[in-house]
């Protein structure tokens, strides 16, 4: 992927995966003119609506993808690209036969720590318990990251599955992940 052809301007990358309807990655963009902003989605009606609403906003700095996160991490986003990873309520798959479907897992670590630029920074949001149990415990098992603050700025601006949890008293897990600042995508 051409990070140069998608936006106008070089600015620090922000790449949302799993963007839902796009209310958290569309607040976000418009509260940093000063970064770029991909959100990716499978769903092609989300993605339009992600397009319209940042087209009506203005929102140049902000880029949709129709495609599988994991697709888009290992093979589109270009090495030591991205300052953020926004991971925000993705698929629990609650069921035990089908965790291995499950986004964040141990592998994802490595392509992550492939794509993040030195110092870059995961952030993981869940409802679910069990899952929030394997992030963790992933990220923990990879030497090359080590746990970070979440902004206060960045924890209120909520998901619309977020929003739809608080609303029925449903709390949220959250964590960071901070890419070691001497990585390189060689080291992996």
């Amino acid at each position: 992927m051409d990070l140069e052809q998608l936006f106008p301007k070089a600015q620090p990358l922000e790449v949302e995966l799993g963007s839902g309807d796009g209310s958290f990655l569309l607040e976000w963009a418009g509260r940093r003119p000063d970064h770029n902003f991909i959100g990716v989605e499978r769903l092609l009606g989300r993605i339009r609506k992600l397009d319209r609403k940042g087209l009506r906003a203005g929102l140049v700095n902000l880029r949709g993808i129709r495609l599988e996160a994991s697709y888009v991490m290992e093979y589109l986003l270009p090495a030591a690209s991205v300052e953020t990873l926004h991971v925000y309520f993705p698929d629990p798959w609650p069921k035990r036969k089908h965790r291995k479907y499950r986004l964040v897992n141990s592998r994802f670590t490595e392509v992550a720590a492939s794509t993040l630029s030195p110092g870059g920074v995961v952030c993981l949001r869940t409802d679910d318990a069990s899952y929030f149990a394997q992030m963790t415990e992933v990220f923990q098992a990879n030497p090359n990251f080590a746990s970070a603050e979440i902004p206060a700025d960045l924890k209120s601006v909520l998901t619309d599955f977020e929003r739809e949890f608080q609303a029925r008293g449903v709390g949220t897990l959250s964590a960071a992940y901070r890419l070691n600042p001497d990585f390189s995508p060689a080291q992996n």
